[in-house]
């Protein structure tokens, strides 16, 4: 880590009530979504089979998925600004450059340094939005307080046992952990087929097939406590009366608010 990223803090006016706008022209961009996406489903087909191995620690399955998440963070501000994406952040984040291609590269980078901090930091969730319009596609990266939405599926590591436990009450605890982490591994490999469903190929599928899409994630841990969510998002079909002509920073959409409200506890405060 550089000298610059260990003196910034994270600015929360760069990702709050915004998203990324980015084109879709033509179906080779088409298909480079697609396959982003269907690392993804990937991933969370990686994750369900680490998880559902007693071998692995799940602390390693968790680490392993977000530093994935913060690799994509990164070859997205590389294409955006360059090799030189950090000073180009850090510089519109000190308000000595307000220009379209500072606003994405911080956007990006906000999202990466609080990625990167997740690993350590507990009871925050990751909670982004991701969806697919007609000439179009937005990605809304979201941070909350907590660990868990109210329809994530929790489950637990027995490396965090409580010290307290001894002879069968830490035997019990640990196959519980196992079985939780089981479960949990069942319920997210399906969601690996909600982003297959929602992302369609434009080699298998027509533009009125493909057109609309979308899903909200979410992901934190609090102790021995891990959460996992994914869920269909329908794009509103009004969101946009101008076409998309480059990459650009928009206000967050009614799906974003309504996601929002349905999923996080009262309490939650969206950073």
């Amino acid at each position: 880590m550089s000298e610059q990223r260990v003196k910034f803090n994270g600015d929360t006016r760069v990702l709050y009530r915004k998203a990324v706008r980015t084109p879709l022209p033509d179906e080779d961009a088409e298909r480079v979504f697609h396959e982003n996406m269907m690392n993804v489903a990937d991933s969370q087909e990686r994750k369900a089979e680490m998880l559902a191995d007693p071998d692995i620690p799940l602390l390693e399955a968790y680490e392993k998925q977000h530093e994935r998440i913060a690799e994509s963070y990164r070859r997205r501000c590389r294409h955006i600004a360059g090799e030189e994406y950090e000073r180009i952040a850090l510089e519109y984040s000190r308000g000595e450059r307000n220009d379209r291609l500072g606003a994405l590269t911080a956007y990006y980078f906000e999202g990466l340094w609080r990625m990167e901090q997740r690993i350590s930091v507990t009871d925050m969730l990751f909670f982004p939005i991701i969806l697919r319009y007609p000439d179009s596609f937005t990605v809304n990266i979201r941070f909350t307080s907590g660990f868990a939405t109210n329809g994530s599926v929790l489950y637990e590591s027995p490396e965090h046992a409580p010290e307290s436990l001894e002879g069968e009450y830490a035997d019990r605890y640990y196959n519980d952990s196992l079985y939780s982490q089981k479960e949990a591994a069942e319920q997210i490999r399906a969601t690996s087929q909600i982003i297959r469903e929602e992302f369609l190929s434009p080699d298998e599928a027509s533009f009125e097939e493909r057109k609309y899409g979308g899903i909200v994630t979410g992901g934190g841990k609090k102790g021995s406590v891990f959460s996992s969510m994914l869920k269909r998002v329908e794009p509103d079909p009004d969101r946009f009366s101008e076409p998309a002509t480059e990459p650009m920073l928009v206000e967050e959409g009614n799906e974003a608010k309504r996601t929002e409200h349905e999923l996080l506890p009262d309490d939650a405060i969206v950073l």
